[in-house]
């Protein structure tokens, strides 16, 4: 029995480390712990203390199965036997003081977490936040930046170490926005608007996901964030400005027709109210579709 329980033993206790380790740079599949945005540093933390606190419960258990059994197995002579046993305060005390100390330690931190963490709460920083309208289509994502009267599909650029408000709708189906090493998800819903604040703390290329199932084309809703330098970004939208196609009715209504994979597309803005009118759902903004959602009164959650 020593041949595979010192091994397995061995595992468990490096399991943390190993995961801890992990948290370098271990591909797309552990985004949430490669966090480069301080919201999504702040929520990593959140992740290892959780899981920290339940494995004082859970290795201490595990391991103890494995010693119980091999102690008091049937080939031990040494082992005590003691059939008239029912009863040990020590053991009451342990068994529910830890518990209890870890379930109020996580209460504790989700509560507090909950506040300092909500999509809502704008970040503290010397900088303005800058300003994204973001629409959730079938099937691709619409970014509109109203101070730079410009809009992209499925590439979202935005400046390093600059915090950036996102107000959120939908012209199709429920969907849900989320940039694993940025932060937080929240839903686009349509006929309502929600609010995420995000940043990200350097340069770099960041993939962001619907992770709601919303149809066909699910599975190629998603989009790249680029974090550049403030004067990157500042000739990128000037790129935008000069170069971009119009987006105006015609192209809008071409645009909201469900497609699959959408390359990335660049556009200035003709439509200043464009992000308010899908949020109402106002009907002289384009012929209404049979995949459009029903009409309802725009409400702000």
């Amino acid at each position: 029995m020593k041949k595979w329980i010192i091994p397995w033993t061995g595992a468990l206790l490096l399991c943390p480390s190993w995961l801890w380790a992990c948290t370098g740079n271990c591909g797309d599949q552990w985004a949430v712990l490669t966090p480069r945005g301080t919201i999504a540093g702040q929520e990593k933390t959140l992740i290892l203390t959780a899981l920290g606190l339940m494995l004082l419960v859970v290795v201490p258990v595990i391991l103890m199965t494995f010693m119980f059994a091999w102690k008091y197995r049937a080939s031990n002579p040494r082992a005590d036997y003691d059939p008239d046993w029912d009863h040990s305060t020590l053991i009451e005390w342990v068994v529910w003081t830890i518990p209890t100390l870890i379930v109020a330690v996580l209460g504790y931190l989700v509560w507090t977490s909950s506040h300092t963490l909500s999509p809502y709460r704008p970040i503290a920083s010397s900088q303005p936040p800058l300003e994204v309208q973001v629409v959730a289509m079938d099937w691709k994502w619409l970014f509109i930046y109203p101070e730079w009267h410009i809009a992209t599909v499925n590439r979202l650029v935005i400046p390093a170490g600059v915090p950036v408000h996102f107000s959120l709708t939908s012209n199709a189906v429920m969907s849900s926005f989320f940039i694993p090493q940025l932060g937080g998800q929240i839903y686009a819903m349509a006929g309502m608007k929600t609010h995420l604040h995000l940043i990200a703390d350097r340069p770099g290329v960041f993939q962001g996901y619907n992770t709601q199932f919303s149809g066909q084309g699910f599975s190629g809703m998603t989009f790249e964030t680029v974090a550049t330098s403030g004067e990157a970004f500042r000739q990128w939208v000037h790129q935008v400005e000069t170069g971009g196609q119009v987006l105006d009715r015609a192209t809008f209504a071409t645009l909201e027709k469900p497609s699959i994979n959408e390359a990335p597309r660049l556009y200035s803005l003709a439509l200043p109210d464009l992000f308010d009118s899908i949020l109402s759902n106002d009907t002289t903004l384009r012929t209404m579709t049979s995949h459009s959602p029903v009409p309802m009164t725009a409400i702000e959650d």
